[in-house]
């Protein structure tokens, strides 16, 4: 088929771009031919909570990626729109995962769905976001309205579209392993790299920062661990989307700033392996969530993981085999980290056998099966 794929792309950072770059190579991979369509522009400044949306270095693919999609420019909408059309190409798909672009992406949508015979597909990382605003329904009910089929990478996500429409395809697919940030290194060189102890254990917090991700309820968890395991230190590693102060206050507090080192800044694809390879234990404290990015790195780097009971977490992590699965409270995850370094097991084993089930053919296969059914 000829493809193409409608959402961030380079020079925006970011997972969805990550994932949408893997996913072309993926297709291209199974024989498709496949071009990439992006923003020029995709959040005004004062909506963008980080540093910068864009990556510092350049970088080249084996196919066309194009800068076309003003977020906020109905006219331009348009254009995109009988600009795809033209393609002809066999299938669009759109990542959806904010309701902030639904009129943008929708519009697209519904232009190609009017003017050409091209299918749409959605692959939906959230319906519903994870800071709800009062448009969400209606905003995201549009977007839906333009496309012919959906895949979803969890069975709440899975859940949540069947309550926005019930007469469209959804193919379900697990979110597949991150495995873009080349090859692992070991446990000691990459503690060197960040500057750490060689002979204590970590605990690794990684990625953007905001309230749903539940960082506080973390730092409380793990002071309380601390004072019974003293070798135990917490990386924290990923740029603040919110004010930082609560949070450097809490660890403050509890007097914990010589057990917490801080990297408060986007890490760079090629120094992501450094804070996973360092960790003995990767740490998802979320109060509310659909699948994660951030399992899939640490499934590509082999690292067993706590993660909190919500939204389609608890489907990635198999408890006591790939990790500890808690309820989202400090209490539990204290609790779950107490378990997890009191079981002594080689954990990586059974990260591997988990591993095996987030493979990009599944999410391949799901697309080709949803358009199959043209």
């Amino acid at each position: 088929m000829k493809i193409v794929i409608v959402g961030p792309a380079f020079p925006y950072r970011g997972g969805i771009s990550d994932t949408n770059h893997r996913l072309a190579e993926a297709l291209i991979e199974a024989g498709h031919v496949v071009e990439m369509v992006t923003f020029t522009l995709q959040y005004p400044k004062f909506l963008f909570p980080g540093t910068t949306q864009y990556h510092e270095n350049e970088m080249h693919f084996n196919y066309l990626v194009e800068r076309k999609i003003n977020a906020i420019n109905p006219f331009n909408w348009l254009y995109v729109g009988f600009y795809l059309s033209q393609k002809k190409a066999d299938l669009l798909i759109f990542r959806y995962w904010l309701s902030f672009l639904a009129p943008c992406l929708g519009t697209i949508g519904w232009v190609v769905k009017c003017f050409s015979k091209t299918r749409n597909i959605s692959i939906v990382d959230n319906m519903i976001p994870h800071e709800p605003k009062f448009f969400d329904t209606l905003f995201s009910k549009y977007f839906l309205s333009a496309m012919h089929q959906l895949v979803s990478m969890s069975d709440k996500v899975t859940k949540d579209i069947q309550r926005f429409t019930k007469n469209k395809d959804v193919a379900y697919a697990p979110h597949p392993v991150f495995d873009n940030f080349g090859a692992a290194v070991s446990k000691d060189e990459a503690r060197i790299k960040l500057g750490l102890d060689l002979d204590k254990k970590y605990l690794l917090f990684f990625g953007f920062i905001r309230k749903y991700k539940g960082l506080d309820l973390l730092i409380e968890a793990f002071n309380k661990l601390i004072l019974e395991k003293n070798d135990i230190h917490l990386i924290i590693a990923g740029e603040f989307y919110e004010n930082e102060l609560p949070y450097k206050m809490l660890i403050s507090d509890f007097k914990i700033e010589n057990k917490v080192h801080l990297f408060n800044q986007f890490i760079p694809h090629d120094e992501v392996k450094y804070y996973f390879a360092a960790s003995d234990l990767v740490v998802q404290p979320y109060r509310n969530a659909t699948q994660s990015g951030i399992a899939q790195i640490a499934y590509h780097f082999e690292k067993p993981m706590l993660i909190t009971n919500v939204g389609g977490l608890a489907e990635i992590v198999v408890q006591d085999v790939s990790g500890v699965v808690v309820e989202p409270n400090p209490i539990s995850i204290y609790e779950g980290l107490v378990h997890f370094f009191k079981i002594e097991k080689d954990w990586i084993e059974g990260v591997r056998s988990q591993k095996k089930r987030f493979s990009w053919e599944n999410l391949v296969n799901a697309i080709e099966a949803l358009y199959a059914k043209n």
